[in-house]
């Protein structure tokens, strides 16, 4: 990474000086940058076809045939081989040939739904990609980091990730995190002057890196290297892409597989067993054994997973949730508590001032609502002046005007910093002017420890001044000359403000300090005058009180952790149902006097957490996963990540949201609603319940299959199904419309339902129930049918062919049965998945050509059967839905009572 003389943006030649070794005029000139406008478009244009793209090198894509070959990696389908290899040692040629064609078949499916699984999830890192902040053409803009060049100016500030190496030419107290690449553990203090050229790379403090980001403070770098050329690039060519570790879901159906594969042998052990017991010819046993084995393997259970996850990342994706783990899709649906921020996720974020507070005790109100600076003051303009000349220059939002490109007037910045600028205009006051006539020196950028910040002004007909804006009670500390008594009614307006559900800042001025950055606030403490008190309205989001309502339906507790002011976050949480009769909030200073053992039992009644450091964040999750809960926690600063991080489900904000936190959270909520966290958390319960649906499903049949064949082994019949015929079932018949089970949209109830246990079984007592009453239904209709036609003298060619049928069908009726665990499947109907009804469509089609095709028949050992015949087969098929719709007629019946 060296400076170049060569054309303007061009990368570093090796002959000359490294970049941290130049003067930061030296580098600008070198790379063509104007540090007041940035590079123009045409000059991005140019340099993007020289330098390329901004970005490491992928992974090779796997080739077709090694996503075919991953699908045969799997304990079920070592089951089918065997079963092949078996039949073909018996000369069961034909047998042999269907197994291992529907097994290709079954990987072909697989390896499309694999593929279809990481098209969805490239997709969703597009969405998620990182922004950083960039000078063009003298307006500040946000652009994705894949569109860096060497030459853009970036714009940091606290909680910005960095997505190229860059060169500091400006700064304001830069501290940057740079663990991830020299592996300091604490931020590195950065400036801007020149270093030696032997510099190491760890104290190379005039430079910024790639897949670094800035902790606190403000600055501006000019970009020197992208891509492979910076020195995380240089370090990924030595390294593999690491992949993302199963998921506890993923690892139960592992575990349940290796559990099936077990049963399989041990069952396959068993039938050969009580064949030679029977003296039975070895060749009938072992087909019968192969039979066995087939029935039990659920083929499409790692597929119907795959495809459960892709779509409900899919789902959750178009309703603004980014999933950003797979293990949160799971997670979501045993969240129990949501600890959400206030500002932005369950209000508006919209800031307008609406009261003004005087030291002289006049309390002023301001009219007009939104960005546009339009409004009027209930008191004169003249009093105010002081407040609004702090509030419009101790502030870095801006105020755009109407553009082509916007119809409205917007801030650019933070909302809360906007509505003073806005404030400031309703007065009439020239912004650009009074930035030219006030220019800033020097600042102490916001800190969420102080929650105060504070900048330096010189102007030219007075002394310098230091303003200092931020919360109340901070502000106030340093306010002593004032007097206690005007402390003492600014505290109690500042409240009575809080507790109309304004947001509150203070204002004071120092005059003529220096202002030392690295000294912070304490010289200013006893020397600040109260310069007034800014109410600002941030009105709920109107979807947000039902969502919240939805929530306490759901057995799911919302809990608001903000940095306002208690009684401001309790006045929403009490209007938004949050905090309900005997809930309480409590600020940081009282979660710091607290213990664990207090903290912990008074949980339960803790609606809001207002005023908490980050760190306290990262306190109240470890509370609340003490009592066994499990959390989502939202936020969007750099200090939230720990507590994102450690939530069971963080939740970054995508719009407010700092790269950091999104880079540490599960889920990226891609509009700051808190309603879009509560649709994340009923569509993990869909996929998880869709999941639950498929297992059901495939072991209610895969045991019925079992069952029909040990009973005619153990009472001595001939065999009802033959092992292609079994394997058809579980392969064809049960595929289509497995796949599309797991495409079943909410029921309804979702969200009505208590969360899903965390320890959760796939087969659980509920399930294991259901399976109990499926199949002996389906096994004895089956068999029944078996023994009834074979009494009759009828040819067993006939019979396997009819039993073949009827199990079929069987399978079709029940996967009715297993859309709803209560809800009749007659009043669902299949228009409410229309995937459902393809499948079923597909799966009759199918099996009318195993039926009717002279080819099927000799391949499936079937023969034509009458049309007409088919109508009482699938009346006697049937008896399996309307079994299952008495018990659900039960169960609703007794829950009417219940009520």
């Amino acid at each position: 990474m060296t400076a170049t003389t060569k054309a303007p943006g061009s990368e570093a030649a090796p002959s000359a000086p490294p970049w941290h070794a130049l003067q930061a005029e030296t580098v600008l000139v070198r790379l063509g940058c104007d540090p007041a406008s940035g590079l123009s478009a045409t000059e991005v244009e140019l340099r993007q076809t020289r330098d390329g793209s901004n970005t490491l090198p992928e992974p090779p894509r796997r080739s077709v045939f090694s996503i075919i070959a991953r699908q045969f990696k799997s304990p079920l389908i070592y089951i089918l081989f065997v079963a092949a290899l078996l039949a073909m040692a018996l000369s069961h040629y034909g047998d042999a040939v269907v197994i291992l064609l529907v097994v290709l078949v079954n990987a072909l499916i697989g390896a499309f739904q694999e593929g279809r699984a990481e098209r969805s999830m490239a997709s969703l890192r597009q969405l998620s990609a990182l922004r950083v902040r960039v000078l063009r053409d003298g307006h500040e803009t946000s652009i994705e980091a894949r569109d860096l060049v060497p030459g853009d100016l970036l714009l940091l500030a606290a909680g910005d990730a960095i997505g190229a190496d860059a060169r500091l030419i400006e700064e304001a107290q830069l501290q940057v995190a740079e663990a991830a690449l020299t592996g300091e553990s604490v931020p590195v203090r950065k400036a801007v002057p020149a270093l030696p050229e032997a510099t190491g790379l760890a104290d190379r403090h005039n430079m910024v890196f790639s897949g670094t980001y800035a902790t606190a403070g403000r600055g501006r770098a000019v970009v020197v290297a992208i891509g492979t050329r910076t020195e995380v690039g240089r370090i990924a060519g030595l390294t593999e892409t690491a992949t993302e570790p199963k998921t506890p879901l993923e690892q139960r159906i592992e575990q349940f597989g290796r559990w099936l594969v077990v049963a399989a042998l041990v069952l396959f052990g068993t039938v050969v067993a009580l064949g030679l017991f029977r003296e039975l010819p070895l060749v009938d046993v072992l087909m019968v054994a192969i039979s066995q084995m087939v029935s039990m393997v659920p083929e499409g259970l790692p597929v119907a997973m795959t495809i459960a996850l892709a779509v409900g990342m899919q789902r959750m994706a178009a309703r603004g949730a980014i999933i950003r783990r797979l293990s949160a899709v799971e997670t979501l649906g045993s969240t129990t508590v949501i600890c959400t921020d206030k500002t932005g996720t369950l209000t508006r974020n919209e800031m307008t001032v609406s009261t003004l507070w005087l030291p002289v005790g006049l309390e002023v109100a301001v009219s007009g609502i939104g960005y546009a600076p339009e409004g009027k003051f209930s008191a004169d303009d003249t009093a105010l002046a002081p407040l609004l000349r702090a509030a419009a220059l101790c502030n870095d939002a801006q105020l755009l005007p109407p553009e082509k490109a916007r119809t409205e007037w917007s801030v650019l910045g933070d909302p809360t910093e906007g509505a003073l600028k806005v404030l400031a205009a309703k007065a009439g006051i020239d912004l650009a002017q009074l930035s030219r006539d006030a220019p800033r020196e020097a600042e102490l950028p916001f800190d969420s420890d102080t929650r105060m910040m504070a900048t330096r002004h010189c102007f030219a007909d007075a002394p310098r001044r230091v303003f200092i804006k931020g919360a109340p009670e901070a502000v106030l500390h340093l306010c002593a000359a004032d007097g206690t008594a005007l402390v003492h009614a600014a505290r109690a307006a500042a409240e009575a403000m809080a507790a109309r559900a304004l947001r509150v800042l203070a204002f004071a001025v120092v005059e003529d300090d220096p202002l030392d950055p690295g000294v912070g606030f304490d010289p200013l403490a006893g020397r600040a005058h109260l310069l007034g008190l800014v109410g600002q309205i941030d009105p709920p989001r109107e979807e947000v009180k039902s969502a919240v309502t939805e929530c306490r339906a759901a057995g799911v507790r919302p809990i608001m952790v903000t940095g306002d002011h208690k009684l401001t976050g309790l006045a929403i949480a009490r209007e938004l149902g949050i905090a309900r009769d005997g809930d309480r909030a409590i600020d940081g200073a009282e979660l710091e006097r607290m213990n664990e053992t207090d903290l912990r039992s008074a949980l339960d009644h803790i609606a809001v957490f207002a005023r908490v450091h980050p760190a306290q964040k990262l306190r109240i999750v470890e509370a609340l996963q003490a009592r066994g809960e499990v959390v989502a926690m939202t936020g969007d600063g750099v200090n939230d990540a720990p507590a994102l991080a450690r939530a069971d489900v963080g939740v970054a904000m995508g719009i407010t949201g700092t790269e950091v936190a999104k880079s540490a959270a599960k889920i990226i909520i891609t509009d700051d609603n808190f309603a879009t966290i509560v649709g994340a958390v009923e569509q993990g319960r869909v996929v998880y319940g869709n999941l639950k649906k498929v297992i059901l499903y495939l072991f209610a049949t895969s045991m019925a299959e079992v069952l029909v064949l040990m009973l005619a082994l153990l009472g001595g019949f001939p065999l009802p199904l033959v092992a292609v015929q079994i394997l058809w079932i579980n392969i064809v018949t049960e595929g289509t419309v497995t796949v599309n089970l797991v495409m079943d949209p909410p029921d309804g109830e979702e969200m009505k339902r208590a969360p899903v246990p965390r320890d959760d079984r796939l087969l659980g007592r509920d399930t294991l129930a259901r399976v109990a009453l499926m199949t002996p239904l389906i096994a004895g209709v089956t068999f029944g049918w078996f023994m009834w036609r074979l009494e009759q003298n009828v040819p067993i060619e006939l019979v396997r062919t009819e039993t073949f049928t009827v199990l079929a069908m069987c399978a079709w009726f029940n996967v009715l049965n297993c859309q709803s665990a209560t809800r009749s499947a007659l009043a669902l109907g299949l228009l409410k998945n229309p995937w459902l009804l393809g499948g079923l469509s597909l799966s009759m089609l199918l099996q009318a050509l195993v039926l009717y095709a002279p080819p099927m028949n000799t391949l499936f050992h079937t023969v034509p059967l009458a049309p007409a015949s088919l109508l009482p087969l699938a009346a006697l098929a049937s008896c399996v839905l309307w079994a299952e719709e008495l018990r659900k007629l039960i169960v609703r019946l007794g829950r009417r009572r219940v009520r």
